[in-house]
């Protein structure tokens, strides 16, 4: 338990962060129509199961449309 304890201040701010991006991806993937590769439900679901960090940074890196 003390392990914990000593982790927490590293671990809530990732959490945190991890939460936004996701958050953010999946706005962007449901205000957008174009997509580099793929479609909206594809990248729905690639984000959603690779909620880790993957999904969304897969999605900045591979299918967001450039402006």
């Amino acid at each position: 338990m003390n392990n914990l304890n000593e982790m927490l201040p590293f671990l809530i701010p990732l959490v945190i962060v991890q939460f936004g991006l996701l958050g953010y991806t999946i706005y962007h993937i449901l205000t957008h129509k174009n997509y580099k590769r793929g479609n909206r439900a594809i990248w729905l679901v690639v984000t959603i199961i690779g909620m880790e960090f993957i999904g969304p940074v897969l999605y900045f890196l591979l299918g967001k449309e450039e402006s």
